[in-house]
């Protein structure tokens, strides 16, 4: 992997860590997503007067993407609904790069050199260990466990789709945009048909915060899919992930939260894979 893109996704994982802690901070997620997915829609609209539009045969992708990050995104919310968020994210996300190594040599006939599998190993070792450091008491109900390892498959889903769909639209760029209006639509229907005005009401007191969300997750996204188009999927999926560790400091810095042995030797682990990647 080129430095350059090496330090443009290592860019988008803190900013994926930074809509997760934003996201973290609000009570009523399902809402808080749901407006995360609508600002997305709302700076995505305006850009694609600047973009190149996709080829014809990319819209199938599109709409298929569209339809994973929406998966993803209920899957999460009910992840949360039966798990701690320190549990379920890094259940979530250490999975899905160990999924997406896995599958990207069959879908996209991309093979991983030995350092290149075991920087992924170390990177998602690292993530699950943060999931299990608080020993007994960090142990996942077993709805809990399912909808986090649901959660992964759709994580994985949405990468291999995006990172094939970006190369058939033949440009990173109208992928992402047109992916993340259909992934609104879909939001909102969703919220519509299961709480109607409700979710309005609970949207309007974090309109703030869900804009500098919606901004930081679509420039995360769009870093990312533009990197798949650059170098082997399963590694920036991989690398993206050490967003875990942009959120460990957060939570130390500002959420309170303790910094134990278990999370250093799990840090470590995940900056011993990111520096296999620069071999």
């Amino acid at each position: 992997m080129s430095l350059h893109v090496f330090l443009a996704v290592i860019f988008a994982a803190a900013l994926h860590a930074g809509w997760n802690a934003t996201l973290k901070l609000r009570t009523d997620r399902a809402s808080a997503v749901v407006l995360l997915s609508i600002m997305q829609a709302v700076i995505a609209l305006p850009l694609l007067a600047f973009v190149q539009q996709p080829a014809q045969q990319a819209w199938a992708w599109i709409a298929g993407a569209a339809a994973l990050h929406s998966g993803y995104k209920l899957m999460l919310i009910r992840a949360y609904a039966h798990a701690d968020l320190t549990q379920a994210y890094p259940v979530a996300r250490g999975t899905a790069p160990l999924i997406v190594a896995a599958f990207s040599y069959v879908a996209l006939s991309e093979s991983l050199s030995l350092t290149g599998t075991l920087a992924v190993g170390l990177i998602s070792a690292g993530i699950l260990l943060i999931a299990l450091a608080g020993g007994r008491q960090a142990r996942m109900q077993p709805r809990g466990l399912m909808f986090a390892l649901a959660t992964a498959g759709f994580t994985a889903s949405y990468t291999l789709f995006d990172a094939t769909g970006a190369r058939v639209a033949g440009t990173a760029s109208g992928f992402i945009l047109w992916m993340v209006i259909g992934d609104a639509l879909l939001m909102c229907c969703y919220a519509l048909f299961t709480r109607g005005a409700a979710t309005l009401a609970a949207m309007r007191p974090a309109l703030v915060s869900g804009t500098a969300a919606g901004a930081m997750s679509l420039g995360s996204y769009w870093i990312a899919v533009w990197a798949f188009t650059q170098a082997p999927v399963a590694l920036v999926a991989s690398l993206r992930e050490t967003s875990i560790l942009f959120a460990v400091a957060i939570g130390v810095a500002f959420l309170g939260e303790r910094l134990t042995p278990s999370r250093v030797a799990a840090a470590m682990l995940i900056v011993a894979g990111m520096i296999l990647l620069r071999l």
